[in-house]
C-alpha cells in the first residue's frame, strides 16, 4: 500500500453530482486543467449495464473493461449485458441486481467493475487528479465500490448525505485485502447489521501496487468535522463543508419550523457552519454551496479554506451527462432570469431535503407526476428495515404507498415523494423505456444560487466548458 502525501490540494473541486452528471469527460477536462476532476459512483453500475446495452458505439467502456485484471467476471459482464448492435429504441433496459445485505457474487462484482470503469474513463487523458463521490445513504453499494474506485488508482474519495465515520477504516481493510463486515444502519434494530465483501471475489489484484486514496467527508457543520476528526479511525483527509445552496441533497434543518408558506425548507444561522472551528478541527477543508463565483472563491481562501467545492456551473457545462435538450431548456431560463430552484421536504427518499429546478416536461410539472405509476424497480434509495419476524425487508417512499405503508412506513411519508433514481438516470438519456411508448421523466437539481451561472451565461452566450468555468472561478486570485 503507498499512501499519496504528496499530492497537491486543488483550489477548485469540481463537484460529484449524480447519476452520471459528473461524467468522465468533465472530471479529464477538469483534471486537465490542475484542479479536481471528479466522476459520480451512485448507480453507476446501472450506468454501465444501461450504456453497454445501448452498443457502446465509441469502444470506450470496453477499453476500460480491457484494463480490469480479471478478465472472467468482465466476459460475464459482457454477456449478460452488451448488445453490439444497440437496444432498440422501444425496448426496455436489463436491470442490475438491487443492493442487498447478502448479494450475489455477480451484483458485487458489478459494482467494483462499474466504479473502476469510470474512474479508469476519467483518467485515460490525464495526469491530473481524479476523486469520486458516494452517498453515505448508500450503504449497500460502499464497500465494492470503494474497492473498483481504488483499484483504479483514484486520488480522492468524497462522501457526504450521512456520517461517513466507516469509511477511513474501510479503506484500511479494503487495501490489505481483509474481508470486510461493513456496519449497515437498519432501521428498527438494536444495532447495526453487517454486510460482506471479499476483495478475493476479484481476482489477479496486486495488493502491494495499490495506492491510498485521500478521503474527504463532505458535511455540513463544525461539530460534525469535530466529531470524525477526533479519532484516528474516522479521521478524514479533509471536508467539505457543505451550506444550505448547495444543490441536490441538504442537510435537515435545525429549527423546528423550517417549512415556508410556498412549502419550502428553510434555512437559518443554526445551520450555517462556523468556519473558525471547522479551521481549529486542523484538516483542509474547502466550501460548497453558494461559492460559486470569483468572489466568493477569494473570500473562502481568505476564511482559511483551501478553496471550494462547486456543482452547478458544471452541471451545466457541455461535458456533463446532462442531455443537450435539457441542458438548452435549463441555460434559456437563466439567461432570461425565469429559473426556479426549489428546496422540497419530501422529493427523496431519504428523507432529507433536496433541491429541484421546475421545468415544464420533467417530474416537477404536475402532470407529468401524476401520469407516473410508482414504481421502485432500481431500489437504490431503499432502507433496510427489521420485519416482525426478526428478518430484514427493504422500503422506499417512493414506491407504490399502499406497499410503503404495508412494509411498515410511516402513513403520509411516502406523499409527494419521487422516484429520483429513475429520474435521475433520465437526465442522462438513461431512462427506463415501459411497455414501449413510455420514458421516464427527468428531474434536475442544481443549486439556489444562480449568480455563477448567470454571470457564465453573458460571457460565453449561454455554452460553456468545464475549462471556462474553471478560468471564471480563480480569475480573482
Amino acid at each position: 500500500m503507498n499512501r499519496r502525501e504528496d499530492l497537491d490540494l486543488p483550489i477548485i473541486i469540481q463537484g460529484g453530482m449524480g447519476i452520471g452528471v459528473s461524467s468522465a469527460p468533465m472530471a479529464c477536462a477538469v483534471a486537465n486543467t490542475g484542479q479536481l476532476g471528479v466522476v459520480s459512483g451512485t448507480a453507476i453500475d446501472s450506468v454501465l449495464a444501461r450504456k453497454l446495452q445501448d452498443g457502446d458505439p465509441s469502444g470506450e467502456i470496453r477499453w476500460a473493461l480491457s484494463k480490469f485484471p480479471d478478465q472472467e467476471t468482465v466476459a460475464e459482464i459482457l454477456e449478460r449485458f452488451y448488445v453490439p448492435e444497440g437496444r432498440a429504441d422501444d425496448k426496455s433496459y436489463l436491470d442490475v441486481p438491487k443492493l442487498s445485505l447478502s448479494p450475489t457474487p455477480f451484483a458485487s462484482k458489478m459494482l467494483v467493475v462499474a466504479n473502476f470503469v469510470e474512474v479508469s474513463l476519467a483518467k485515460r487523458y490525464t495526469d491530473g487528479l481524479i476523486g469520486i463521490n458516494f452517498l453515505e445513504k448508500i450503504q449497500l453499494a460502499t464497500p465494492a465500490s470503494v474497492y473498483g474506485a481504488i483499484l483504479a488508482d483514484v486520488d480522492f474519495i468524497l462522501m457526504g448525505a450521512g456520517i461517513p465515520a466507516d469509511i477511513p477504516q474501510l479503506i484500511t481493510d479494503l487495501l490489505s485485502g481483509e474481508k470486510i463486515q461493513f456496519k449497515i444502519k437498519v432501521e428498527g434494530a438494536d444495532k447495526a447489521h453487517l454486510l460482506s465483501f471479499d476483495p478475493a471475489l476479484i481476482k489477479n489484484v496486486d495488493f502491494a501496487a495499490l495506492n491510498r486514496p485521500n478521503f474527504l467527508a463532505i458535511v455540513s457543520s463544525h461539530i460534525l468535522a469535530n466529531y470524525l476528526a477526533r479519532d484516528e479511525a474516522t479521521r478524514p483527509d479533509g471536508f467539505v463543508i457543505e451550506g444550505p445552496t448547495a444543490g441536490g441533497h441538504n442537510a435537515p434543518p435545525r429549527s423546528k419550523e423550517h417549512i415556508a408558506e410556498d412549502g419550502q425548507v428553510t434555512f437559518s444561522e443554526k445551520d450555517m457552519a462556523d468556519i473558525e472551528k471547522v479551521k481549529a478541527v486542523g484538516l483542509p477543508f474547502w466550501l460548497a454551496g453558494g461559492f460559486g463565483t470569483p468572489e466568493k472563491v477569494k473570500e473562502a481562501i481568505e476564511l482559511g479554506a483551501v478553496g471550494v467545492q462547486v456543482g452547478s456551473l458544471f452541471a451545466l457545462a457541455k461535458e456533463s451527462g446532462i442531455t443537450d435538450d435539457l441542458r438548452e431548456a435549463v441555460l434559456a431560463e437563466i439567461t432570461q432570469g425565469t429559473l426556479e430552484v426549489r428546496t422540497e421536504p419530501k422529493t427523496s427518499a431519504t428523507g432529507f431535503p433536496f433541491k429541484v429546478v421546475e421545468i415544464n416536461g420533467t417530474a416537477t410539472d404536475p402532470e407529468v407526476y401524476d401520469a407516473r405509476d410508482r414504481k421502485c424497480d432500481l431500489g437504490y434509495l431503499r432502507s433496510p428495515f427489521l420485519r416482525p419476524d426478526g428478518g430484514v425487508g427493504y422500503r422506499c417512499s417512493g414506491e407504490p404507498i399502499k406497499t410503503f405503508e404495508f412494509k411498515g412506513g410511516a402513513v403520509g411519508e411516502a406523499e409527494n415523494v419521487k422516484c429520483l433514481c429513475n429520474a435521475l438516470m433520465a437526465n442522462i438519456g438513461l431512462g427506463q423505456v415501459r411497455w414501449g411508448t413510455y420514458h421516464e421523466p427527468a428531474l434536475l437539481t442544481l443549486g439556489s444560487d444562480l449568480s455563477g451561472a448567470a454571470q457564465l451565461s453573458e460571457l460565453h452566450s449561454g455554452c460553456w466548458s468545464s475549462a471556462n468555468v474553471i478560468e471564471y472561478l480563480t480569475s480573482a486570485l
